[in-house]
């Protein structure tokens, strides 16, 4: 049953992205922050996770342990690390409560975890909760389809120093979006950058390059090569926000739907 405002545990409330989603949660009308988490030992356990997220105090306190928190919540909100997502996502559904994932980097095995404990609850996982990305993927299927085999696909992308996965999850699902559409494997086919004497490239290969630097947020280009032209469809992130915003879109799909394994393609309605 969800409340008239739907209330909302964020998890990784110190980090990041974190920081963010409390601040986004507090702002949007139809929210209520009613936990944040932080991993064991973090420097913010006890304090009010607003002023931890620089919004003001939110007369919430960060905790290292999500289990209790989700009786009095509607769903959780969890941009953290893989591991510590598939815990999460656990607790949620030993709780019956929506949750939402955005974690980047997640392996085959979190992700056959995380659809396993999906049967018991709604689950929205997606590497990019931005909505514009989201659409690009599917006018990158279509782009794909319409160009075919005679033109070279490569993708681009860049993102701050302090990111740990590379490539982005991001442009990883943008690659399997794009072998999909072409009807390649992209195991087979895809080259993560290329050195020294690597020979004419191949007309089935997707080259998939990665980029670290200062503070970008995020940026992704994917690049259709043909014979006399070339097509560039490119998102850039001006800031985490967009993410956040994602996110709260994703949990407002969450508290209303039947258990199972969501993302955001099902939240925007473009599947």
């Amino acid at each position: 049953m969800v409340s008239q405002k739907i209330r909302a545990v964020v998890t990784g409330a110190a980090g990041k992205m974190g920081g963010r989603m409390v601040a986004l949660v507090r702002e949007a009308p139809d929210f209520s922050l009613v936990g944040a988490t932080e991993r064991a030992g973090h420097p913010a356990l006890g304090r009010d996770a607003g002023e931890v997220a620089g919004a003001g105090a939110a007369g919430v306190k960060v905790t290292d342990n999500l289990a209790p928190l989700l009786p009095g919540a509607d769903v959780a909100i969890d941009f953290t690390a893989p591991e510590a997502s598939v815990a999460h996502v656990r607790a949620a559904a030993a709780a019956g409560k929506a949750i939402v994932v955005g974690t980047t980097g997640l392996g085959k095995e979190h992700l056959a975890e995380i659809r396993t404990q999906a049967n018991r609850v709604p689950c929205i996982v997606s590497p990019n909760m931005s909505v514009g990305v989201n659409v690009l993927y599917r006018l990158l299927a279509e782009a794909a389809r319409l160009l075919g085999d005679d033109y070279d696909v490569e993708l681009f992308e860049a993102h701050h120093h302090f990111k740990k996965d590379a490539p982005s999850g991001t442009a990883l699902k943008m690659a399997q979006v794009l072998a999909e559409a072409l009807g390649r494997d992209l195991e087979r086919v895809a080259i993560y950058g290329r050195k020294g004497m690597v020979g004419e490239r191949p007309k089935q290969e997707i080259g998939i390059h990665t980029i670290r630097a200062g503070d970008i947020v995020g940026e992704h280009t994917v690049v259709f090569g043909g014979m006399g032209e070339r097509i560039e469809m490119t998102h850039r992130a001006h800031s985490r926000d967009n993410f956040g915003r994602g996110a709260l879109r994703a949990a407002r799909f969450a508290v209303r739907a039947a258990p199972g394994l969501y993302d955001m393609g099902d939240v925007l309605g473009l599947k």
